[in-house]
């Protein structure tokens, strides 16, 4: 049988880049600003590679390659002087690394993916908000403006649910059951999880639909520009990921929180409110959605109760 040769042009690392993009895109249904961070770290990898060793071919590249790549990182700077973050440099790895596991399992010869090894993580300062800031956050939005309610509901149903901004974005009014309390959503590497709101939160989310006029179908409609988006049931008018993330910090200013606050930030205080007063690290890894315990670990060191209380008994 004759063996079936791969073109010299089918191993470009540019058209593979763009063949590994497309894939995380319809295979894994990652989000377009993931997608767009792996075009950024393997673009520029791709441009450092062509340069230094004036190849495009990936089939080319060596595990002493690698290293010279990580070391290049490491000295790297951004417009500013700064050097790159310890979790970007890794990002870039990760990256890559990510590539190069797509390319084996496609059947293209290159480096073997586990002779990269993946940087240590460094620990991570969650940051998050106390009840009380949380209170002080969703009580900033005008109810007397158009889209005060709007706004209300969107910040209730991000510290009520947990979700991720890519998620809260995407729902449709028809993924709303309010009277259960609950509905579904499809979630990184297409895991589907049920998320639930809390009855306030669902309040708000309804009061803001009875003052919707219109039929269309997101969840989250903007209220600035051209309003009439008859073909597409109001597509052009779904708040983005952006518009969503702008809301969050408009009200931490009126709130003058101390710390910057996006709706990761949210998430996180979601997590750990509901670990401070007693939910297991189990049930807060489902509701999260995280494919791994050891991803929703990264609490427990902020919301350990026994811990506390021990140290309030032998230290006096």
């Amino acid at each position: 049988m004759v063996k079936k040769q791969v073109k010299q042009e089918d191993l470009q690392l540019r058209r593979l880049i763009e063949r590994f993009l497309s894939h995380l895109e319809i295979e894994k249904n990652y989000s377009k600003y993931t997608i767009r961070n792996y075009r950024f770290y393997l673009t520029r990898f791709r441009k450092w590679f062509e340069k230094k060793y004036e190849q495009e071919y990936i089939n080319r590249l060596t595990s002493g390659m690698v290293e010279s790549y990580r070391l290049f990182l490491s000295r790297l700077e951004d417009k500013k002087g700064s050097p790159l973050s310890r979790s970007t440099q890794s990002y870039h790895v990760i990256a890559l690394r990510a590539f190069l596991k797509y390319l084996a399992k496609k059947g293209y010869r290159s480096l073997s993916p586990e002779k990269v090894d993946l940087p240590k993580a460094e620990s991570r300062r969650i940051k998050f908000l106390s009840r009380e800031q949380v209170e002080r956050l969703l009580d900033q939005p005008n109810l007397a403006d158009e889209d005060g309610a709007r706004d209300r509901a969107i910040l209730e149903m991000l510290f009520s649910t947990g979700l991720r901004v890519s998620e809260i974005a995407k729902l449709d009014r028809e993924d709303m059951d309010l009277k259960q309390r609950e509905f579904g959503v499809v979630g990184k590497g297409r895991r589907v999880r049920v998320v639930f709101l809390t009855e306030r939160a669902a309040n708000w989310v309804s009061g803001y639909l009875k003052k919707r006029m219109d039929d269309w179908k997101p969840l989250w409609i903007r209220y600035s520009g051209k309003k009439s988006d008859i073909v597409t049931m109001g597509q052009s008018m779904r708040l983005s990921v952006r518009s969503i993330q702008r809301i969050v910090e408009k009200y931490r200013k009126l709130a003058a929180l101390p710390i910057k606050v996006s709706p990761h930030v949210l998430r996180h205080s979601f997590a750990t409110t509901l670990l401070q007063n007693g939910a297991d690290l189990r049930s807060v890894q489902e509701m999260l959605g995280h494919k791994n315990v050891s991803t929703t670990q990264i609490y427990t060191h902020v919301t350990n109760p026994q811990l506390k209380k021990t140290h309030e008994r032998f230290l006096k």
